[in-house]
C-alpha cells in the first residue's frame, strides 16, 4: 500500500514528458502567430521583434517615442516582417487598453504578449528619490500588469496564449546601486510566477524570463545618479564586455524558444544562473557579498541629478570608448538613440 502512489505519479510524469516532447516537436506553431511586444522599438525589444518575425510571426510593437517607432517599423518591414507600430506609455492603463484593442482589431487576435518595456536607473540609494521608485514601478511592474490584464480575458476565452514577462536577474537577486529597478523587477517576477500558477490548466502559459547583462546598447540610455561618470563606467563595462554580457541576438533566440515550449522560467547567462542558484542556497551570504561589493567596489555619491550614459564624460573617454566598442556597435544594431 505504501507504494500505491508510485504508479499514478509515474504515469503522470510520463504523460507530462510526452506532452512536452510533442509540443517541442511542433516547430511551426509560432508561424502566423500575432506577437505583441511592449518596448519594441529598440534594444532587446527590437531584437525580439526581429526574432519572432523570423519565425513567421506577425508583429505588433509599442513604445512611447514616435520617431523610434517609425525607425523600428521600417527596419522590420525591410526584413520582410508584417508589423504594426503604436505609440503607448505602458504605465498608463487607458493608453494600454486602447493599444491592445487596436492590435486586436487589426489582426483579429493576439497569440503572444511579450512584456518587455523597461528602464534602468543606476546609483546609490542616497541619490534616489521616491519619484524614481514610483517611475520604475509604473514602467516595469504596472507596465506588465496592464497589458496582461487587458489581454487575459481574450486568452482565457480562446483557452490559448503565451504571456512572456521579461524580468531580470535583478528580480531574483537584489543588486546594489539598482534599487528602484530591482524593486520593480522583484514585483514583476512575483506577478509572473503567481500568474502561471493561477492559469495552470487554462491553456494559457506564462513564461518568466530573467536575463543577466546583455549587449543591447542600453547603457547609452540608462540613467545614472550619484557619481555619474564612475557609475556609468562600471555599468557600461558589465553591459558590454564579452564573457560578462550576452549578445542580444542570442538572448532573443533563447526567449523565442522558451516561448515556443511554454517554459516556466528561463534565466539567461551563466553569471545570472550562478547568482540565482547561490542566492537560492545561501541568501544571507549572497547579501553579505553584495554588501561588500557595494561598500568597497561601487562608487559613492549623493548627487540626485541624473545623466544618460551618452551624456557622461566617462563614455566619451578614449579608453572606455575602446573597451565598450561592442556595446556601441550593439547600440547601432538595436536602434538605440546615440
Amino acid at each position: 500500500m505504501a507504494k500505491a502512489w508510485i504508479v499514478p505519479v509515474a504515469a503522470g510524469i510520463g504523460a507530462g514528458m510526452a506532452a512536452g516532447f510533442m509540443f517541442a516537436r511542433r516547430g511551426d506553431e509560432l508561424r502566423g502567430a500575432v506577437v505583441l511586444i511592449t518596448g519594441g522599438s529598440r534594444g532587446l525589444g527590437i531584437a525580439l521583434a526581429r526574432a519572432f518575425a523570423g519565425e513567421g510571426c506577425r508583429v505588433a510593437i509599442c513604445a512611447r517615442d514616435a520617431d523610434e517607432l517609425r525607425a523600428a517599423r521600417e527596419d522590420l518591414e525591410a526584413r520582410g516582417a508584417e508589423v504594426m507600430a503604436l505609440e503607448c506609455d505602458v504605465g498608463d492603463r487607458a493608453q494600454v487598453e486602447r493599444m491592445v484593442e487596436r492590435v486586436r482589431e487589426h489582426y483579429g487576435a493576439v497569440d503572444v504578449l511579450v512584456n518587455n518595456a523597461g528602464e534602468i536607473q543606476v546609483g546609490p540609494v542616497e541619490s534616489m528619490t521616491l519619484e524614481d521608485f514610483d517611475h520604475a514601478m509604473q514602467v516595469m511592474f504596472w507596465g506588465s500588469v496592464y497589458p496582461t490584464m487587458a489581454l487575459l480575458p481574450h486568452f482565457r476565452g480562446r483557452r490559448s496564449g503565451r504571456i512572456v514577462n521579461i524580468t531580470s536577474i535583478g528580480g531574483k537577486v537584489a543588486m546594489p546601486h539598482l534599487l528602484p529597478y530591482t524593486c520593480a523587477k522583484f514585483a514583476a517576477v512575483g506577478f509572473s510566477e503567481g500568474l502561471r500558477a493561477e492559469l495552470a490548466g487554462s491553456g494559457v502559459r506564462v513564461i518568466t524570463i530573467a536575463p543577466g547583462l546583455m549587449r543591447t546598447g542600453s547603457h547609452l540610455n540608462a540613467q545614472f545618479k550619484g557619481a555619474h561618470d564612475r557609475e556609468a563606467a562600471w555599468f557600461s563595462l558589465g553591459a558590454t564586455l564579452p564573457g560578462v554580457s550576452m549578445s542580444a541576438e542570442r538572448a532573443a533566440r533563447q526567449i523565442v524558444e522558451a516561448t515556443r515550449r511554454g517554459q516556466a522560467e528561463k534565466i539567461l547567462g551563466t553569471q545570472a544562473n550562478l547568482a540565482a542558484r547561490l542566492h537560492g542556497l545561501f541568501p544571507g551570504l549572497t547579501s553579505e557579498l553584495l554588501g561588500l561589493v557595494g561598500r568597497w567596489v561601487l562608487p559613492a555619491g549623493r548627487d540626485t541629478g541624473s545623466k544618460r550614459g551618452r551624456e557622461t564624460d566617462a563614455l566619451r573617454s578614449p579608453v572606455l570608448s575602446t573597451m565598450t566598442i561592442l556595446g556601441r556597435l550593439a547600440a547601432k544594431r538595436f536602434l538605440q538613440p546615440a
